[in-house]
């Protein structure tokens, strides 16, 4: 992968030799410092740490909430918790991403993204350590809320950090640290339980065996510590993955920086935010709440964490494709359509069979849940500029993540309320119409500027 990043880096600087006259005129200040031999072996090997960092900080970003929702059950009996402080415990991520991801536009400008991604790094490390020891309910949730920080800000600046290294590559690499991200989430779905059973049956340890993985992923950022961003980005190169992709004029980054955008006044940044909360509540249910509906159908704990991994795991090749395909298409609506009728699905065989069909209905859900790598690939198309990705990125996240809040917590009511998973499947198939409505309007080819100046 890495030297795939290094041939399409040196195709673009041939690309840029054939221009004309007065093209290479244009662009020869910013080419005559890339052109030196020790200037280009310093940015290849920048491109390659940050290749490698976004592919293991994607790693971390959802073991430590699909690790907790396949070890729900004895973690509730460890902490004595009721079923209303388990869904209470599944709304946490959510909270935490709308709290501390709204910060981080204004944290990046100020420090760079790699470094407050490498922070966020760190803080997962320590939370995922603290959390599974830090005794009692309030404890627990403290550390989670801890790694969630570093989860939320890191969710955040991926797209921004996207967007300033690889401009021309959006789609790819939203491909490439969405696959990562999906397979870190199914492999922490699937081992947790094997995992606490082979090292003595103690949840603690099953929890806090993830630190690892966050602490190698502290590495890659550590020499982009000083890095602000402003190298890696060519504003002046329309970013474009296919000639059916529509050419926009590049833009001039806004005098005031972040604060300058008014993206609340773009109909589609709200769209995009309420398609993003939606999608959010049905994968943190799914995430908090799937293995223990298989259980209660009667399928054994084991299989129950594998049949989340299954529904984790479709997102590894369909976070590569959808990007990819979703940057090559005039209207991204069309894909909503088709994952929400999928989402459908599942949520009608979990109703009906649970336990019968158990693998299909993970399979569609999984297929479902790759609307998340969708938002995020929306994101980058519905704005031209470094800063307004930021700040759309920042705006659709922390706003969706606020909606989807009451969606867990809600779930964990309604199970304990009715003693079965009846009303909860409804709210989950209720909850998707209207994410295909917004999330079809998100889709239509505009961007948040435009919509802000009008």
């Amino acid at each position: 992968m890495m030297a795939l990043m290094a041939s399409e880096e040196t195709r673009t600087v041939e690309t840029r030799t054939a221009m004309s006259p007065s093209d290479r005129g244009t662009t020869a200040a910013a080419s005559a410092s890339e052109t030196t031999p020790g200037a280009a072996r310093t940015r290849a090997w920048a491109t390659r740490l940050v290749v490698v960092g976004i592919v293991l900080s994607a790693l971390n970003l959802r073991p430590a909430i699909t690790s907790l929702g396949a070890l729900l059950e004895e973690v509730r009996d460890g902490l004595g918790m009721s079923g209303s402080v388990a869904g209470l415990l599944t709304s946490v991520p959510p909270l935490c991403f709308a709290v501390f991801g709204v910060t981080a536009p204004r944290l990046a400008r100020r420090f760079g993204p790699a470094a407050v991604v490498c922070a966020g790094m760190v803080a997962i490390t320590a939370g995922l350590l603290i959390r599974p020891y830090a005794g009692g309910t309030a404890g627990f949730l403290a550390a989670s809320a801890l790694a969630l920080m570093g989860i939320a800000v890191s969710n955040v600046l991926m797209p921004v950090i996207v967007k300033r290294w690889f401009p021309d590559r959006v789609g790819s690499m939203t491909g490439l640290y969405s696959m990562a991200l999906a397979f870190g989430t199914s492999l922490a779905a699937a081992v947790s339980v094997p995992l606490t059973d082979a090292m003595g049956g103690g949840w603690q340890p099953g929890l806090a065996v993830w630190a690892v993985i966050a602490a190698a992923a502290v590495l890659p950022w550590l020499p982009l510590l000083r890095d602000r961003g402003g190298a890696a980005a060519r504003p002046h190169e329309p970013a474009r993955e296919s000639a059916r992709e529509p050419v926009r004029e590049p833009v001039r980054e806004p005098a005031g920086g972040y604060g300058a955008l008014r993206v609340t006044r773009s109909r589609t940044a709200w769209a995009l935010a309420v398609f993003f909360g939606l999608q959010a509540t049905a994968a943190y249910i799914t995430m908090g709440w799937m293995p223990q509906i298989f259980r209660d159908a009667g399928v054994p704990a084991g299989t129950a964490g594998v049949l989340l991994a299954v529904t984790m795991v479709m997102g590894v090749p369909l976070a590569f494709v959808i990007p990819r395909v979703a940057t090559r298409l005039p209207h991204q609506g069309p894909i909503v359509l088709v994952l929400g009728a999928c989402g459908l699905a599942g949520y009608a065989g979990l109703y009906l069979a649970p336990a019968g069909g158990a693998w299909v209905w993970a399979l569609l859900l999984g297929v479902s849940n790759c609307a998340f790598p969708l938002a995020l690939t929306m994101v980058g198309m519905r704005a031209r500029s470094g800063p307004g990705v930021a700040q759309l990125s920042a705006f659709a996240q922390s706003t969706g993540y606020l909606i989807s809040i009451p969606g867990p917590l809600l779930v964990g009511v309604l199970y304990q309320q009715s003693g079965g998973w009846g009303l909860p499947i409804a709210l989950m198939a209720g909850l998707m119409v209207p994410q295909m409505v917004v999330g079809f309007l998100a889709g239509r080819d505009r961007t948040v500027e435009d919509e802000a100046a009008r």
